[in-house]
């Protein structure tokens, strides 16, 4: 793949923008929308948001270091974000455009094009970071790979993650994220990627939404802008990602775990905090992979992870030994096995209702704890749902085998843990606490050998509290 080098000419024709000062050959490095962030070289865009303007900080790049940044006309014109001491802009390279968000994205699809880097997009309302790393893993061993870094994947996030392919990867693995009905489509025609892959459809940010259905015609804007090279990869266990992916105009690769899938877990084995390990059936033949990642989900996540690499050429030794190493990301099911023979599954980067019955079901699986402990956080965006769909997760983490069970957060969470108590816990093994930092100290003292305990919870309730307490408590 090639390199992309910037000029301010390249880069103001890429965003159909005008150079105001600054020479048509001026380097431009890299890319960002933070001056916190911002190295010496820098191009700095001056977004504007409903609670920022990035005009605001143009003086403060230039003085960090900034050698480009690219501005509204109107902003240009005023000359308020010159460097000091000059009456002028001086060497700096400024570009005026009509808008600036729409300027990142149009530069985002420029360098896009220009590298010729092969793109791997992913939705679906759960596993999308696990799936992204996971294919970056797989197709490492045969590429050089980028990938989102953190969660850069929204329609700001994935232009700056794209500015990765100015130095040539093979791929680029790149997960998008939405909330609301068109996002999808913005973004798919900024990446305009190669391989698609749909995960699955759940109830995450179902508050933005009429129904599931609703949202699974949001996450098929996945399918638009393909060719007959391009490839699908989908989940064949989703009745609401299968019945939409039938008119998608490329190639298709299907994963799951029941019959007619390409790829697809036979022989499952659920090992509890261990992982999984299943037989693994594909086109390019069959294999046992075992892995630390936790629960289904997760083994469904390897599965589309496996359909990208097989597509690709990756062999399948090579997919059983990588698979065996994979980790999670931070906070997304890492275990920890911690003093006194407590064990931490923390969990607390986000949560849903879907993903949270997955997390419960790795709970239930594992034999060898002395006492089950959970700790969930209401989960957020659930909109006029939220009460009955906290009633189901605490009639489920009833079922689970839990000893004791607390939930974080307001009436939502209530609403849980009196749905656990009428759904077969004692009234004495469930607590409901308003805050995390309240949580933390009762979960703390609560503990003892050989507990097992779960923490999960949307990231506005913050359970990352409670787990960054356990693990300190028991280091």
């Amino acid at each position: 793949m090639s390199a992309v080098g910037l000029t301010l000419a390249w880069t103001a024709d890429a965003v159909r923008g005008r150079i105001v000062s600054g020479e048509p050959g001026l380097e431009v490095g890299p890319v960002t929308t933070d001056t916190r962030a911002l190295e010496p070289g820098t191009c700095f865009v001056a977004l504007k948001g409903p609670n920022f303007d990035g005009h605001a900080f143009v003086a403060d790049a230039f003085a960090r270091g900034a050698t480009t940044a690219i501005v509204d006309g109107s902003f240009a014109r005023t000359g308020a974000g010159r460097p000091a001491g000059t009456g002028q802009w001086g060497e700096v390279g400024l570009i005026a455009v009509d808008d600036t968000l729409r300027a990142l994205q149009d530069l985002a699809h420029a360098v896009r094009v220009a590298a010729g880097t092969r793109v791997v997009a992913i939705t679906g309302s759960a596993g999308k970071t696990t799936t992204k790393d996971t294919i970056a893993a797989f197709l490492g061993v045969r590429f050089s790979v980028v990938k989102n870094k953190g969660n850069l994947n929204n329609h700001i996030g994935l232009p700056l993650s794209l500015m990765q392919l100015r130095s040539g990867p093979d791929v680029a693995v790149m997960e998008l994220g939405m909330n609301h009905a068109g996002e999808i489509s913005t973004l798919m025609a900024i990446a305009e990627p190669d391989v698609r892959v749909w995960t699955n459809v759940g109830d995450a940010h179902l508050g933005f939404f009429a129904s599931p259905d609703a949202i699974a015609d949001a996450k098929a804007e996945i399918l638009e802008r393909a060719d007959r090279d391009d490839l699908l990869v989908s989940n064949a266990d989703d009745p609401l990602v299968a019945t939409r992916v039938r008119a998608f105009a490329g190639r298709r690769l299907t994963f799951g775990m029941g019959e007619g899938a390409d790829v697809r877990a036979l022989d499952i084995e659920d090992r509890g905090i261990d992982g999984m390990r299943a037989r693994v059936r594909t086109p390019a033949g069959e294999r046992v992979i075992e892995t630390p990642l936790l629960g289904r989900g997760n083994l469904s996540n390897v599965l589309a992870a496996t359909a990208v690499a097989i597509d690709a050429g990756v062999g399948l030794e090579d997919l059983v030994s990588v698979a065996a190493r994979l980790q999670p990301a931070d906070r997304r099911g890492c275990v920890h096995r911690l003093a006194g023979g407590v064990t931490l599954i923390d969990d607390s980067y986000n949560s849903s209702p879907a993903a949270l019955r997955r997390a419960l079901d790795v709970v239930e699986k594992e034999t060898r704890a002395s006492r089950k402990i959970a700790v969930l956080g209401e989960m957020l965006e659930l909109g006029e749902h939220a009460t009955r769909l906290h009633e189901e997760s605490g009639r489920a983490a009833a079922s689970s085998g839990l000893r004791l069970l607390f939930t974080v957060g307001g009436p939502a969470a209530r609403a849980m843990a009196n749905a656990a108590v009428s759904g077969g816990m004692p009234q004495s093994a469930v607590i409901y606490v308003e805050t995390s930092e309240a949580a933390s100290a009762m979960v703390t003292a609560a503990l003892r050998a050989g507990d097992l305990v779960l923490v999960k919870g949307s990231r506005g309730t913050r359970t990352d509290i409670v787990a960054d307490r356990i693990a300190a408590e028991f280091a």
